[in-house]
């Protein structure tokens, strides 16, 4: 008999902005689109770089897509967009060129004013598998990470107790952490591109958008939403139509030394980053270039683009390394891709409205897609090309993450500042947190069923599954 739906319970919120979060939540179309305008106003005549991508990230509900201002304090040589409001990768071998990592990028051991809230010891431990199915476990609050140098898109778990935070143009850095909320590093993304063997190539800052990691985690690819400096024009921002854009970079971190080892171009305004779970290929979703670009991860070089329509984002592959899905947001689609063909070969039925983000069960039969303005998460058979079931976890559902036994997905809601638990097995909400203020990112740690969500408004919030 399936369990009724646990009451939706709101935890302790630890932020004082909670008066604040209700008050901000779209009732209908035409008054969030005065908040916008109100909100737009406050930033770029303030400056106020930390509001900002709270502010502009409002845009999303009603296009999919806003721009905004970098922070100061950085010479970004051109605008700034303030992007997508609206992986793991296999590693094959290192080919030991390392050339320019020495002095082409930047690592800073720690930030000023960070603020950790007390962490339960046991929400760090390690634990053993005690059979337990996920979707009958209850998910805790454990600890808040408050930074300065927070902004982040996204949060991703190298498997190996490291999380990585992306933290956009807004902060141009990557700030990593362990287990216990303490800060690791913090990575700049200045580099030195002519350093790394890029023609022509001068220093240049990135914009960190999002993270994967290797199986061993020894490293992580991160894309760079554009580049700032000499010879770059970044005028391509979330509206972009197809067009002649400069170009990004994906760079690859070293996780033991905490430092940038590789640069790889890839395509206009790069977004999602996957692997192929056989390690053979990093796939980039290239948001303004409408196409997906491979990546041959034993030489570090970019094999092709795939051309699949106006703005994809998400990218699920299966366990065979066969086929990639990707969702094109732009024209409310999922891609089918060949990863043998590297090419198209069809459509995903019963897509939904603005898909952002996918997540593959585990036998690779169901597909789970976040549909961002249709405020539902849906679920997809493959093998009947159809969606059998959908369920409404709030305003703007954005990434997502599946437990490793498939039992369980956390969502989280970027206008409702929460995290849902769904039952897959039934696409019924058995759980809704508070998290922060336009929760983006959320990842997941099963060596200690830790769940982190990243907090657009600058903060990281965890939660354990107990």
């Amino acid at each position: 008999m399936t369990e009724p739906p646990v009451e939706r319970v709101r935890a302790h919120d630890p932020h004082p902005a909670d008066a604040r979060r209700a008050a901000r939540r779209p009732l209908v179309f035409g008054t969030l689109a005065v908040v916008l305008v109100a909100a737009l106003v406050v930033a770029f005549v303030t400056g106020d770089a930390d509001n900002q991508p709270a502010a502009l990230d409002a845009a999303e509900s009603l296009d999919g897509s806003p721009t905004g201002n970098a922070a100061p304090g950085r010479d970004t040589a051109g605008d700034s967009s303030d992007p997508d409001r609206t992986g793991t990768i296999g590693d094959t071998g290192d080919t030991g060129d390392t050339s320019g990592s020495s002095d082409a990028s930047a690592t800073t051991s720690d930030a000023p004013r960070r603020t950790t809230t007390t962490v339960d010891r046991t929400a760090i431990s390690v634990l053993r598998d005690d059979g337990t199915p996920s979707d009958e476990r209850e998910m805790r609050e454990a600890f808040t990470v408050s930074d300065d140098e927070l902004t982040p898109k996204s949060v991703v778990a190298s498997g190996t107790g490291l999380f990585f935070a992306q933290n956009m143009m807004y902060r141009h850095n990557v700030s990593v952490y362990d287990r216990g909320g303490d800060k690791v590093a913090t990575i700049s993304d200045r580099v030195d591109l002519a350093a790394f063997g890029v023609e022509d190539g001068a220093a240049a800052d990135g914009s960190p958008v999002e993270a994967t990691f290797t199986p061993d985690g020894r490293y992580a690819y991160v894309s760079n939403y554009k580049m700032y400096g000499n010879g770059f024009n970044p005028v391509a921002d979330d509206p972009c139509d197809a067009g002649d854009w400069d170009d990004s970079y994906v760079y690859r971190i070293d996780t033991k030394r905490l430092r940038i080892d590789k640069v790889i171009p890839t395509g206009a305004v790069p977004k999602y980053v996957a692997v192929t779970p056989d390690g053979s290929k990093l796939l980039v979703s290239n948001w303004c270039g409408f196409d997906v670009s491979v990546i041959d991860t034993a030489k570090n070089v970019e094999i092709t683009r795939i051309p699949v329509g106006r703005h994809p984002r998400g990218i699920a592959v299966t366990s065979d390394s066969s086929t990639a899905y990707v969702t094109v947001m732009g024209e409310s689609r999922i891609a089918r891709i060949d990863l043998a063909a590297l090419a198209v070969v069809g459509d995903v039925p019963d897509a939904g409205g603005t898909p952002r983000h996918l997540q593959l069960s585990p036998d690779d039969r169901f597909l789970y897609v976040s549909n961002n303005l249709e405020g539902v998460v849906r679920k997809i058979d493959l093998q009947i090309g159809a969606a059998v079931g959908t369920v409404a976890t709030g305003v703007q559902p954005r990434s997502t993450v599946l437990t490793p036994d498939g039992t369980a997905l956390f969502v989280v809601n970027y206008q409702d500042g929460t995290v849902s638990k769904v039952r897959t097995s039934d696409m019924t909400v058995t759980q809704e947190l508070y998290s922060g203020v336009h929760p983006v990112g959320i990842t997941y740690d099963p060596a200690t069923r830790q769940i982190w969500v990243a907090n657009y408004a600058g903060s990281l919030s965890v939660f354990v599954d107990r």
